[in-house]
């Protein structure tokens, strides 16, 4: 009996390690996120990835659900990818950008957050999945148009997390979506509650502000340059003097494109004002945004990210490529980082596309002695 009760505290206090302190020595992970249809899945080489994220669920109630019938099925397709690729982790992310409409009401109160955490337990369990994103934009800044935000989401972000981990089973990853900006650092987490109890969290390194909105910008900057301030680099050293382990960070990495009209073309469109025109995918800029169609390209060797213009039409193009994806690898690879993400994975070619360059500088660091 004594030898029983000993064998049961040791595995008690192993679980309750699990839950207040994830192991932060996974190997590297390359996250994608995937958001489109059910027939573009299946189009991509999952061994390339570590992590595949559905995009998105919502709130029904308390309770975690989906938008409609067909975003079930795209679910139920990406979950499938489990049986083709057995090493990788299908998680389902809660929210995005104009998503969480009631998370700050749901999410305030205990009883809201217990039936959350049970009908997530209920959701993996029933499809065999590995864990949950949570992107709530924003905790306590706010986002899209007049979402209820409060000074409130911080602590209960926090109560959010420890109820998952709670409910959860161990083996069950948790993440969650922050932006880089100071204002949301210093505003929407308590990042010394949460982090020991997620396995990572996704760095939504793209998107960056510049120092004067409406004008032209990199938005996704891997170092700061005289005309942004806002960058990969930055954001990561800001995480760092808060303590927060390197391994747990995962950078990210867009591809898509921001397009901007009515930019002149002193400096060849770079820091000149402009006006937002819409937001093209990686494929479709490979495809048509190219010298033949008017666009020359331009590398900022300062901010270690490229740019197309095209004077004729007055377009800038602010975007990742081969080369700075590359280069974002690199990066998190010399600073072991968690990993490097990418919004989103259909937004690829099918064929030699960013992902095959990630994979690439993966494998040839992996290899070295």
């Amino acid at each position: 009996m004594r030898l029983f009760l000993i064998v049961l505290f040791i595995l008690s206090s192993l679980s309750v390690f699990a839950q207040v302190n994830r192991d932060v020595s996974s190997p590297f992970r390359v996250v994608g996120y995937f958001r489109g249809d059910t027939k573009e899945v299946s189009k991509y080489d999952y061994n390339k990835l570590t992590h595949l994220i559905y995009c998105f669920m919502f709130l029904n109630g308390n309770a975690i659900g989906f938008k409609n019938e067909d975003s079930r099925q795209t679910w139920e397709e990406c979950v499938a990818m489990k049986k083709r690729y057995p090493h990788l982790k299908v998680l389902v992310a809660l929210g995005g950008w104009g998503g969480c409409e009631t998370c700050s009401d749901v999410f305030s109160t205990a009883k809201g957050r217990s039936e959350f955490a049970l009908s997530v337990k209920k959701f993996l369990s029933e499809y065999g999945a590995d864990g949950i994103d949570i992107d709530w934009e924003s905790p306590v800044i706010g986002g899209y148009k007049d979402h209820k935000a409060s000074e409130d989401d911080k602590k209960n972000f926090t109560e959010l997390i420890k109820e998952l981990r709670k409910t959860l089973p161990p083996t069950a990853e948790i993440c969650f979506d922050a932006n880089s900006f100071k204002e949301f650092l210093d505003r929407s987490i308590e990042w010394n509650e949460v982090m020991p109890l997620v396995d990572f969290v996704n760095f939504m390194t793209y998107g960056l502000p510049t120092n004067r909105r409406g004008h032209t910008g990199h938005h996704t900057a891997l170092y700061s340059s005289p005309k942004q301030e806002e960058s990969i680099d930055l954001g990561v050293r800001r995480l760092d003097s808060m303590g927060i382990p390197n391994s747990k960070i995962v950078i990210g990495a867009a591809f898509y494109s921001f397009v901007v009209k009515e930019v002149d073309s002193l400096d060849n469109g770079l820091g000149r004002p402009g006006k937002f025109k819409e937001n093209v995918i990686y494929r479709v800029i490979e495809e048509n945004y190219t010298s033949s169609n008017g666009f020359e390209y331009f590398w900022d060797s300062t901010a270690s990210a490229p740019y197309l213009y095209n004077k004729q039409l007055q377009l800038f193009v602010t975007y990742d490529d081969k080369r700075s994806v590359a280069e974002k690898t690199q990066f998190a690879l010399q600073k072991q980082l968690g990993g490097i993400m990418f919004w989103k994975l259909n937004g690829d070619a099918y064929n030699n596309g960013l992902i095959d360059t990630i994979h690439t500088v993966v494998q040839n660091r992996t290899k070295k002695p």
